[in-house]
């Protein structure tokens, strides 16, 4: 964590990335014309189950059982061939189709496809050769985007018909290239064939990790692991790599788990957290299993409407940790409405016995009583504040709760979005680690050493504005400041924090704030040096505290507003305050 051991690479990688998100961003206007402010990608592929292994008449069957399954009328529409449909490349650099395999030629199948009711998809990779060919053999060599990206896309969506791609990086490894250049001219082309057909193309990138938020600003979805296996080990791993990356997360742009892999041979516990935990962070649900053969409990859960609802919600959240306790996970996030009264929840058992834990509602922002509609069950119960839960080994629990919100007081620091965020360099950009010490299992870590390498909470919301108390909790074992800003102001700069721990121990810093009704934006930085680690900030309301009057000589009525002795503004509180229409401040029991 030393700034010492970092400080050699600033130059190179920093000043790289600053030049670089300026040649992008100069290319906006292009790189937005596909952006169709789509949902999750609902649908099917071909990799996982059958890899290597495809033909015509196989992408066929699976198209007609999406349909037969229901499916279809579930939401899924995709059906996407994966690697392995060439025949390398003509000697005038023309992709040759394996004929063979696909002896009526893709347009036939995608025209198949489309006559069903669905939509076809294909891949590519971003260099030479496909992740397939291992880069020996002869089908998939020169394959690749690289250098023929304009002929290639007029091919796969102009001649071809296709609606969607997803685009390795196996060739682009093996080529040295600069991803986020590479990606760039693709989407480009991309872009172009959408704009002379009139109609969306899905653009999904297979990074394999998070590869930084200049994808954001280029296509739908980018994988954020390596790929997925059909193992409980495999599932549980991708879960932990992406419950602190829910800021990348929005409305168009998503957050790619990989393929499920229910309907294998996964228990039905492990399926129901796949599903549950896929759906609730937006990822893309691409179905990987034989379509004619699955067994019905997973052919029942991948239709689960209430699942769906939560990866199709309008806001396309991600869903950050709120909760934490062993190997048990909270997550949550608002659906139909920003701040409204109906919020998804899932709580995950990832651990290897059955455990029971206590569900509050102030852990997502709601309190009194609420209502608890079972995704799983379909079954509604009321709760008053708090419920226990019992969750089976490798089980999940899924929820839409409907209740009063009330304002968040505590924001996570692993749900903060930070701009240099990456996970391919290993190169000194802020990013978020993991230790049981810090208050849900997570913490953001290596900020600051650059103006661009700060960590923002961008929807910090307040009711209706006000005075704050804001606490930063944070760790450091050597003395670094730390900038704190609000809504673009600098509120504080505290000097030489050092509580002599990078993250088994963390200490706490205020300062008074004021924040503006609905949204602000919070920000932790350090443009010249590196920064302290971050667990979270805590919020308390102040200034409609000043002159409480106590105790209280008469009972709260209609019109008067409500505040608990946080300074939450709620409904009823059983102690706190209330404020008379004429302003006076009055303290209950």
């Amino acid at each position: 964590m030393s700034s010492f051991i970092l400080k050699n690479h600033r130059m190179t990688f920093l000043a790289l990335a600053t030049m670089l998100s300026t040649i992008l961003w100069a290319q906006e206007p292009e790189t937005y014309v596909n952006d169709y402010d789509r949902p999750p990608t609902m649908g099917w592929s071909s990799w996982n189950t059958f890899g290597l292994n495809i033909s015509e008449s196989l992408i066929k069957r699976q198209a007609n059982a999406m349909v037969s399954t229901g499916l279809a009328r579930a939401g899924y529409k995709y059906i996407n061939i994966d690697d392995g449909f060439w025949n390398g490349r003509a000697a005038d650099g023309k992709l040759r189709l394996n004929t063979q395999l696909f002896p009526n030629g893709m347009k036939n199948l995608t025209n198949f496809i489309h006559k069903k009711g669905l939509l076809a998809g294909i891949y590519s990779d971003a260099g030479d050769n496909t992740c397939g060919s291992g880069n020996t053999r002869a089908y998939g060599l020169g394959v690749g985007f690289y250098g023929h990206e304009e002929e290639d896309c007029q091919l796969y969506f102009n001649d071809w018909d296709f609606d969607f791609i997803k685009v390795d990086y196996c060739g682009g490894a093996h080529l040295n290239l600069v991803d986020s250049v590479q990606y760039t001219h693709i989407s480009q082309a991309i872009n172009r064939s959408a704009q002379e057909l009139g109609k969306p193309i899905v653009f999904n990138i297979c990074r394999w990790a998070y590869p930084g938020t200049w994808v954001d600003g280029i296509c739908d979805s980018w994988r954020t692991t390596g790929d997925i296996y059909c193992a409980w080990e495999s599932v549980k791993a991708i879960i932990k790599e992406n419950l602190n990356i829910q800021a990348y997360t929005s409305r168009g742009h998503y957050n790619d788990m990989d393929m499920l892999e229910i309907g294998r041979t996964l228990t039905h516990d492990e399926e129901v957290t796949h599903m549950a935990y896929w759906c609730i962070c937006s990822s893309p649900l691409l179905i990987g299993c034989d379509l004619t053969s699955i067994p019905k409990a997973s052919l029942d859960l991948l239709k689960n409407a209430d699942l769906i609802a939560m990866n199709q919600d309008t806001l396309g959240l991600g869903a950050p940790v709120v909760a934490r306790k062993g190997d048990v996970y909270t997550v949550a996030k608002d659906v139909e409405q920003l701040h409204g009264p109906k919020r998804a929840v899932v709580i995950m058992n990832l651990g290897d016995k059955e455990a029971s834990v206590k569900f509050q509602l102030s852990s997502i922002a709601m309190e009194g009583t609420a209502e608890m509609h079972d995704c799983l069950t379909g079954k509604n119960t009321t709760i008053d504040g708090s419920t226990t839960i019992t969750i089976p080994a490798h089980g999940s629990a899924a929820y839409f709760v409907t209740g009063t919100r009330v304002e968040r007081t505590r924001y996570q620091g692993e749900e903060a979005w930070m701009p240099l965020y990456q996970e391919i360099s290993g190169l000194p950009t802020g990013r978020y680690e993991s230790n049981d010490k810090a208050d849900c299992g997570g913490y953001a870590a290596w900020l600051g050493d650059d103006p661009a390498n700060y960590m923002e909470w961008r929807d910090v919301h307040s009711f209706e504005g006000g005075k704050y108390r804001l606490s930063i909790f944070y760790a450091s074992a050597e003395s670094r400041n730390l900038d704190a800003y609000v809504n673009g102001e600098l509120v504080r700069t505290f000097k030489g924090l050092n509580n002599g721990s990078w993250g088994d121990s963390w200490n706490s810093v205020s300062v008074n704030i004021t924040l503006q009704p609905g949204k602000n934006t919070i920000r932790l930085a350090n443009d010249k040096a590196f920064a302290p680690n971050i667990d979270y900030i805590q919020l308390r309301r102040t200034g409609d505290l000043d002159g409480v009057v106590a105790p209280a000589a008469t009972t709260p009525a209609a019109g008067d507003t409500y505040y608990n002795m946080q300074g939450q503004r709620v409904k009823h509180p059983r102690n706190g305050i209330y404020i008379t229409p004429d302003g006076k401040k009055q303290l209950f029991h």
